[in-house]
């Protein structure tokens, strides 16, 4: 047998306290179970590579930071060639995520899923997430395969 408060106001109050938890259980478990969770790995001494995974975390990733001094064999272990490199080098989901991809693209590879190593924006480009220094450099973020590592463009940044 239930029972309920005894007047309409008390009533009230205990519903939208119901109602509140409710909403904020269901809030927390949507935003823990859709969080893509991103394995970065950097240099040490590297503050870009911080102020990328800021970005990420700002568009709902979950980032874990791993710190290396031998990005090199990071980077020959996750088929990213010198034309594709950067400075930090991140997996999520199966992909490589190479240098200061924006987090827009990356939720758009984990949309799509197509048949591909990853993504990588070559270089540390201006303007780019985590290289936010007032100038604005145009810039490709690429996408290749692991059989034949031939580049190919994914989304492009232009700023006139």
């Amino acid at each position: 047998m239930k029972i309920l408060p005894a007047n309409r106001k008390t009533r009230k109050a205990a519903l939208l306290t119901a109602l509140a938890g409710g909403l904020l259980a269901a809030h927390f478990s949507l935003s823990s179970s859709a969080a893509p969770v991103v394995e970065m790995y950097q240099d040490p001494n590297c503050g870009c590579c911080s102020a990328w995974a800021e970005h990420l975390e700002e568009e709902g990733f979950e980032v874990r930071r791993h710190k290396s001094d031998d990005m090199r064999t990071v980077k020959i272990e996750h088929g990213v060639t010198p034309e594709l490199a950067s400075c930090h080098t991140a997996l999520v989901e199966g992909y490589v995520i190479e240098g200061h991809v924006p987090a827009a693209d990356i939720k758009r590879l984990l949309e799509e899923q197509p048949d591909v190593a990853g993504l990588a924006v070559p270089g540390m480009p201006h303007g780019s997430p985590g290289m936010e220094t007032g100038r604005q450099d145009d810039y490709a973020v690429l996408t290749w395969r692991h059989e034949d590592r031939t580049p190919a463009i994914f989304n492009e940044y232009t700023h006139e």
